[in-house]
C-alpha cells in the first residue's frame, strides 16, 4: 500500500521506493524530496522490525547482521545505538555488522560511525537496493525510531537492545555505559594546559538546552566549586572561561575534550553519553525527559530534573513560552548545591 506524504515521513521503519530501494524518511525530509510513491519496508522479504512484530534472532548462527537505517541522526542516539551493537558483539564476537545510514545525516554524526566502524563492520549510505541485502542473512530495520512507541517509554539503551531483538535485562549494566568510546584513537585537545572543567550548554533544541542567559552563572559557580579553568562551547565573557568551539573542528576533537575533562556540566544532550563512556564525573540537567530514560546506567552522572511538567515528553521546541518556562526553572536552581557530590 502506498503511503501519503505525511505517513511516509512518520512511518515507524524505513521506506521502499518504486524502484525497490530502501530509503530513509529523514533523507526525503531534509532534501525536500517528494515523499510520495513509497511503501513501508515493513516485514516484507523477511525484514525484522520490532516496532511491528517482536522477534528473537539467532545471533549465534549468524555471521553478518544488516542494520537498516540505524541508529538515528543525532549524536547522542548514535552513541547509544552503537553501544547496543557493541553489547551484542561482546556476546557474539564472530558477528559483523553492516549499518545502512541516512545519506543526509549531519557530518558530525556520520563521523561517529566512521570512528566506530573498525569495531563493528562497515557503514553504507542509503538508498540501497533491497535485493542487494542477502536473504540468507539477518536484516533488521530500525528506521525512523523516533516514531516507535517504545522510544518514549524505555531507557534509550534498552530501546535499542529491544529493537535488535535482545532482552535488555540480560545485558549487564557495565555494557550499557558506552565504554567502547575508550577504544577510539582520539587527538589531544588543542592548547590545553592542566585540568579543566567543561561546559556543554547547548542541546539540539532550546527546551533541552541551558539558557544562554545562565551560562556565565554556571561558569562562576564551577570556578567557585573547583578552582579550575572552564572550557566550553559558545562565546561568553568570563575571566576563567575559554570558548573551545574552534578547537573542536571534528567529532573526534569533541569526544577528546570530554575525555580529558575533570568534570562536565551539560543538559540532556550527546555530551552526557560521551562522558559516561569515559567515566567523567558529570552533572546533567533534564527538562523534558525523565533522567532514568537517559542516564540510569551512568554511575558518575548526577542528574538534576527541573520541574517543567508542561514540557514532559516534548522532543523539541523553540516556542517562546516553552523557552521561558525552562529559563524560569533554571533561575530557581541553587547552582552551587547542584554541582556538589564529586570531588
Amino acid at each position: 500500500m502506498l503511503l501519503d506524504a505525511a505517513s511516509a515521513l512518520t512511518n515507524p521503519g524505513s521506506l521502499l521506493s518504486p524502484h525497490g530501494e530502501i530509503v530513509a524518511s529523514y533523507d526525503l525530509e531534509v532534501s525536500n524530496s517528494a515523499a510520495e510513491g513509497y511503501r513501508a519496508l515493513g516485514l516484507s522479504n523477511g525484514i525484522c522490525n520490532a516496532a511491528l512484530v517482536e522477534f528473537n534472532p539467532d545471533y549465534a548462527a549468524a555471521s553478518r547482521v544488516h542494520v537498516i537505517n540505524g541508529m538515528g541522526v543525532t549524536l547522542g542516539d548514535s552513541v547509544i545505538g552503537l553501544t547496543a551493537l557493541i553489547a551484542i558483539k561482546a556476546r557474539f564476537p564472530h558477528l559483523s555488522f553492516t549499518i545502512y545510514r541516512p545519506a543526509h545525516a549531519p557530518g558530525y554524526v556520520k563521523r561517529i560511525y566512521e570512528l566506530a566502524a573498525p569495531l563493528l563492520g562497515s557503514v553504507i549510505d542509503l538508498p540501497v537496493i533491497l535485493d542487494t541485502l542477502p536473504y540468507t542473512e539477518l536484516r533488521i530495520d530500525l528506521g525512523n525510531h523516533l516514531f516507535w512507541p517504545k522510544f518514549s517509554s524505555l531507557p534509550m539503551i534498552d530501546f535499542f537492545l529491544d529493537a535488535m531483538g535482545i532482552k535488555a535485562d540480560e545485558v549487564p549494566a557495565m555494557d550499557k555505559r558506552n565504554h567502547w568510546l575508550q577504544a577510539l584513537v582520539l587527538p589531544r585537545p588543542q592548547a590545553v594546559k592542566g585540568d579543566y572543567v567543561l561546559l556543554c550548554p547547548t542541546a539540539s533544541t532550546p527546551v533541552r538546552s541551558i539558557p544562554a542567559s545562565m551560562n556565565k552563572d554556571f561558569v562562576e559557580a564551577l570556578w567557585q566549586r573547583y578552582r579550575l579553568p572552564v572550557a566550553g562551547f559558545g562565546n561568553l565573557d568570563h575571566m576563567v572561561y575559554t570558548d573551545v568551539t574552534s578547537r573542536a573542528p571534528d567529532t573526534a576533537d569533541f569526544l577528546a575534550w570530554i575525555k580529558h575533562a575533570a568534570y562536565l556540566v551539560t543538559p540532556d544532550t550527546a555530551a552526557v553519553h560521551v562522558a559516561a563512556g569515559f567515566d567523567i564525573p558529570t552533572t546533567a540537567f533534564f527538562t523534558t525527559i525523565a533522567p532514568d530514560l537517559r542516564v540510569r546506567d551512568y554511575p558518575f552522572c548526577k542528574p538534576v530534573s527541573l520541574p517543567v511538567p508542561e514540557l514532559e515528553g516534548i522532543q523539541a521546541s523553540n516556542r517562546a513560552s516553552d523557552v521561558e518556562r525552562v529559563e524560569r526553572a533554571y533561575r530557581a536552581l541553587k547552582i552551587d548545591v547542584d554541582f556538589s557530590g564529586f570531588a
